[in-house]
């Protein structure tokens, strides 16, 4: 399964997690998201990684295109975004 894996630095992460994740300016559902997963740095808490895991390529591959887009806006204020489809090859829970 397709997964956008994303890492950027925000300015405030309760703040970026609410106006920015939750309001959802892109539309998750609509775009294929099956699941999202967030995780932020220990040492630096507005450090942040977002997993979107789609059924397709094709999927992924329009939301990465979305994703570059809306960063483009200087009303975004994320630091330095990077994003990378990867693909599930194994998942094990203990």
């Amino acid at each position: 399964m397709p997964v956008l894996h994303i890492e950027h630095q925000v300015a405030d992460f309760e703040g970026w997690k609410r106006n920015a994740f939750d309001a959802d300016p892109i539309g998750r559902v609509k775009s294929g998201v099956r699941t999202h997963t967030i995780a932020r740095g220990v040492e630096d808490p507005n450090f942040v990684t977002i997993e979107l895991e789609f059924n397709t390529l094709p999927e992924a591959e329009a939301m990465h295109a979305a994703l570059r887009k809306l960063w483009m806006n200087p009303l975004a204020k994320i630091g330095s975004p990077t994003a990378r489809i990867m693909e599930t090859v194994e998942t094990i829970k203990y």
